[in-house]
């Protein structure tokens, strides 16, 4: 007899497609965030800075996430009702945020607080932060920085732009509700090099190297990049991945093919003149020459050879739909769209 389904719990899938559907609604950060900056591989930030791919949650993780932004509210409410004067605000409204390298780099503060019990006139960067049993077990065991290096990170570079010298990190136990808490100080040379890195990633002209070359290593096999880092995915079309877009150290990007600048928020939008950076094809495609209007490569996984340019070369967003990377240059591929003027929407293997 065939097993009876289980029944589908249509409400909770409902809740987790509102978050879903949200979120892609949503745009993605146009700056790299200091919360993410003390991330161990450059390259990964990098790519995230250049819109590369979508780092994509199901429902239930965005839900979880929105607990944590809740759980902040909470503590800060609790530290306001105990008499500590609590800044998380400004005039505005609006959330505390830093800035540097012409607004490339951006972070948002939880709070400045005065009054914590174990420094009352020392104001504090305060952060909170919700982890679960095990991970709080790890921090307990470890140092603060060798458990969380991009919290750590996060807490040099906020008190370095605010000018603080003291900073509270409180972490809340989801599993038991307990609270722990990890002061530290502002270290200036850390923070030297910190601001050093961000600025190297931002206005990097190419990729960093990857933190391994082996796509099994395990920073890499769970990384939102590791089909297009280690595997034959091409990036998202967006003017960040295009040859022609430089980032500007005083703020936005410059666009050499079209000879004017773009607002940070605009790089979403490639125009059909997108080339992309040649070494972000490098697992399947090598380049064979150049003439600035389109790139000419090899495909590696079949000998032939393709161009990223005008018609009848391949433009970036058909080079990204061909699942299959070995129709780039194939030559039946290719009389298909010179007959029926086609263009590659999606192909598989």
């Amino acid at each position: 007899m065939a097993a009876v389904p289980q029944p589908q719990h249509t409400l909770a899938q409902a809740i987790y497609g509102l978050h879903e559907r949200r979120e892609a609604d949503a745009w993605p950060r146009p700056y790299l965030g200091a919360s993410i900056l003390g991330e161990a591989c450059a390259r990964r930030l990098w790519l995230t800075f250049r819109w590369v791919a979508r780092e994509r949650f199901d429902g239930r993780m965005l839900r979880l996430f929105e607990t944590g932004h809740r759980e902040e509210a909470r503590v800060l409410e609790e530290l306001r009702a105990l008499g500590m004067k609590v800044w998380d605000r400004q005039a505005d409204g609006r959330q505390f945020a830093v800035e540097a390298h012409g607004g490339h780099f951006r972070g948002h503060l939880d709070a400045v607080v005065l009054g914590l019990p174990e420094a009352p006139k020392t104001p504090h960067l305060v952060d909170v932060k919700t982890v679960n049993a095990k991970k709080f077990a790890e921090l307990k065991k470890s140092s603060f920085r060798q458990t969380y290096p991009r919290y750590w990170t996060q807490g040099q570079v906020y008190m370095g732009l605010m000018d603080l010298d003291r900073a509270a990190f409180i972490f809340v136990v989801k599993d038991t509700d307990e609270i722990h808490v990890e002061r530290f100080e502002f270290d200036q040379a850390e923070f030297d090099k910190i601001m050093e890195r961000a600025g190297r990633i931002i206005f990097a002209a190419e990729p960093p190297a990857r933190i391994s070359e082996d796509a099994a290593w395990y920073e890499c096999k769970f990384c939102p990049f590791h089909a297009v880092c280690h595997g034959t995915a091409a990036p998202d079309v967006t003017c960040r991945s295009c040859a022609h877009a430089t980032p500007l150290p005083t703020g936005g990007w410059r666009c050499e093919k079209r000879n004017h600048e773009l607002a940070i928020d605009d790089t979403i939008l490639a125009c059909d003149q997108h080339r992309y950076i040649p070494i972000l094809l490098e697992k399947f495609a090598e380049v064979i020459d150049s003439d600035g209007e389109s790139v000419r490569y090899r495909n590696k996984l079949t000998g032939r050879e393709f161009t990223n340019g005008d018609r009848p070369g391949l433009a970036s967003l058909e080079i990204h739909a061909a699942e299959d990377k070995r129709a780039l240059g194939d030559p039946v591929t290719d009389a298909l769209r010179a007959e029926f003027d086609g263009r590659i929407v999606e192909t598989s293997t």
